[in-house]
Parts: C-alpha cells; sequence; structure tokens
C-alpha cells in the first residue's frame, strides 16, 4: 500500500500596512531603537488599526490569495484549522469566521491555541486528516492580531510583538515529500511566567480586571527566554538525530521569530549555518502564531523540490515542537 503523506503545495500570508517603528515606540515608552535591536533584533513590526477588523480579516486575506495562487476555489476546501492566540471572540472559532469569509462552504473548521507553538501543532494535526486519506486539502492557517493584547506602557512586551498571518495548503503525496515527522512538547508549569491574567473561566473579565491592566500579556522575560533557548534547539536536534539527518542534509531552518538570540541558539545546536535560517523579525517582530507561514512565504521562491526544511518553534504554555517536511514543488 502507498504511503499518503501531507505536502504543502502552496503558501501565503499577509500583514497590515500600518508600521510600528521603534523611532515611534521611542515616543511612547522609555527605549530606545539601540535597546531594541540589541535585545530582540526587532526593527518594526505591522499593526492592524482599521476599526472593526480583527484576526479572522488577517487570517482570510491570507486564504483568499493561498486559493487564487493555487487556482482552486474555496468551496474544494475539506478543513480549515486556524491556530491563534487572539480569536476574534470567545466563540464561534476564529476558523468559522474565516471559512465564512472566504467561501468555504463545504469545509469545517476549528482553532487550535498553543501560543507561539500553535501554528505547528495545527499543521501536524491538519497532516493527519490527509494522511488517513479523508481529506484532500486542508488549509492551515496561523494568525494573530497581537495588537490587542498588548499594553503599550510595557516597555517588556510592547517592543516585541506585532500583527500578521498566513496560511498553507497541504494535499495528499505519494512520492515522498511533504511532512515526514513531527515532535510537539508542552509543558503547562510554564503557564506561571508567560500568559494573560484575565479573560478567561479562571478569572473572568471585570471593571477591576480591565483597571489592573490583566488582560494584557504578562511575560517574565529571563525565565521564557532561557526555557525557550533550551527547549527550541534541543527538540530541533532530537527531529534531525531521530532522522539521522546531519546539518548538511538540512537546507533550510524556520524558526518561530522570537528572539533573534533564540534563533541564533538554535542553528548553532543544529549545526545549521546563518545563510540556512530565514529570518525576517526585524520586520514583523513577533506575529506569534503568524511568523512561520510569514517565513515559508517570504523564503518559498527559494525552497526546491526535495529540500529538507527544519520547522520549531516555542510558545507560553510552555509548548513546543519541531516538524521535518521534505519540500514538495
Amino acid at each position: 500500500m502507498t504511503k499518503i503523506t501531507a505536502a504543502i503545495t502552496a503558501v501565503n500570508a499577509w500583514v497590515p500596512d500600518y508600521l510600528l517603528t521603534n523611532k515611534v515606540l521611542e515616543t511612547m515608552i522609555d527605549t530606545t531603537d539601540e535597546w531594541i535591536t540589541s535585545r530582540t533584533g526587532i526593527k518594526e513590526r505591522h499593526i492592524l488599526k482599521t476599526p472593526g477588523e480583527a484576526t479572522s480579516d488577517i487570517g482570510a486575506r491570507a486564504v483568499e490569495g493561498l486559493l487564487k495562487k493555487r487556482g482552486i476555489s474555496a468551496e474544494e476546501i475539506d478543513l480549515i484549522i486556524c491556530a491563534t492566540t487572539t480569536p476574534d471572540m470567545q466563540f464561534p472559532a476564529t476558523a468559522n469566521i474565516i471559512s465564512d469569509k472566504v467561501g468555504a462552504k463545504n469545509a469545517f473548521s476549528y482553532d487550535i491555541n498553543a501560543a507561539c507553538s500553535g501554528f505547528i501543532f495545527a499543521l501536524a494535526t491538519g497532516s493527519k486528516f490527509i494522511e488517513t486519506g479523508q481529506y484532500k486539502k486542508v488549509i492551515v492557517v496561523g494568525a494573530d492580531k497581537m495588537s490587542s493584547i498588548i499594553d503599550y506602557t510595557d516597555r517588556a512586551t510592547c517592543v516585541i510583538f506585532g500583527d500578521g498571518g498566513g496560511a498553507v495548503l497541504l494535499e495528499p503525496n505519494i512520492d515522498g515529500f511533504g511532512i515526514l515527522d513531527s515532535i510537539l512538547r508542552t509543558d503547562g508549569s510554564g503557564r506561571a511566567h508567560l500568559h494573560q491574567k484575565a479573560g478567561g473561566s479562571l478569572k473572568p473579565a471585570s471593571a477591576e480586571t480591565v483597571a489592573a491592566k490583566e488582560h494584557y500579556v504578562y511575560q517574565e522575560g529571563q525565565t521564557v527566554f532561557k526555557f525557550a533557548v533550551t527547549n527550541m534547539a534541543d527538540v530541533s536536534a532530537e527531529i534531525m538525530e531521530r532522522n539521522h539527518l546531519t546539518s548538511d542534509d538540512v537546507a533550510w531552518l524556520i524558526p518561530h521569530q522570537a528572539n533573534k538570540r533564540i534563533i541564533d541558539a538554535t542553528a548553532r545546536r543544529m549545526g545549521v549555518s546563518d545563510e540556512k535560517v530565514t529570518l525576517n523579525i526585524e520586520r514583523y517582530g513577533n506575529t506569534t502564531n503568524g511568523t512561520i507561514p510569514l517565513c515559508l512565504w517570504e523564503w518559498e521562491n527559494k525552497f526546491k523540490k526535495g529540500d529538507n526544511i527544519i520547522i520549531a518553534a516555542f510558545g507560553g504554555g510552555f509548548t513546543w515542537g519541531s516538524i521535518w517536511v521534505k519540500w514538495a514543488y
């Protein structure tokens, strides 16, 4: 029996026009361009400022462009999975709203929330629907409007995050291309160091939680940094070792764009040279679930059929993981 794998057959992304540069942030908080750049590698980030627009609008634009590139209609899509930390609403799922906006009338859809690792968790999940032979066309979206949960008086977090997202199409492949392995991990004790304090069932929204600014990202930077450096690097090396891949075998590393120092540490652990690392954090910041599809989109024309690509991410929760993809086109 021929083995079916889930191949990425198209990719697209979208970011809003407005640029929040480090120079603008200098006028808002006590910081400098040099301080931000040296610690994060970020120069600017895109912010969705259009009234009435949300994460679903980022996702829908990415999907619409994806469908156009692939030359297929929305009605052909079987499933849409949206990885997001900033859903339009508590319910329904943002994926449901994206499906409606793009006209995917025959697809079912749902969200995955694994913070910054959500896109790779969703990619691994979506691949299983293809591998079983049940579905032929699955779209995985990674999108976030992080500006909606950022306190722009908090220097520790407001310099990091931006808005944006992307989408990939998964289709069956029988020639050995596509998603070939994944290692996904979580450690829920990490929630103490990176979370949103209020707005969930543990601490529902109230006048008090709003006044206390508990609906914004809370992050203990040093603790998160140390855990991310170790685990994102280790899991990337582990997936290589498990599949007998050397650094020479790896054509590209696509890391979650959280911090340039974390990315550099991951590349060193894998033995991968800088020219094999996709890096756009300086122009987008950390778009959470959007970073990896944005990298796939920007580097798409440099990938060659058969390239071994390692995708790696780390997020709040804590969540982390790595995926091995053999590029299909």
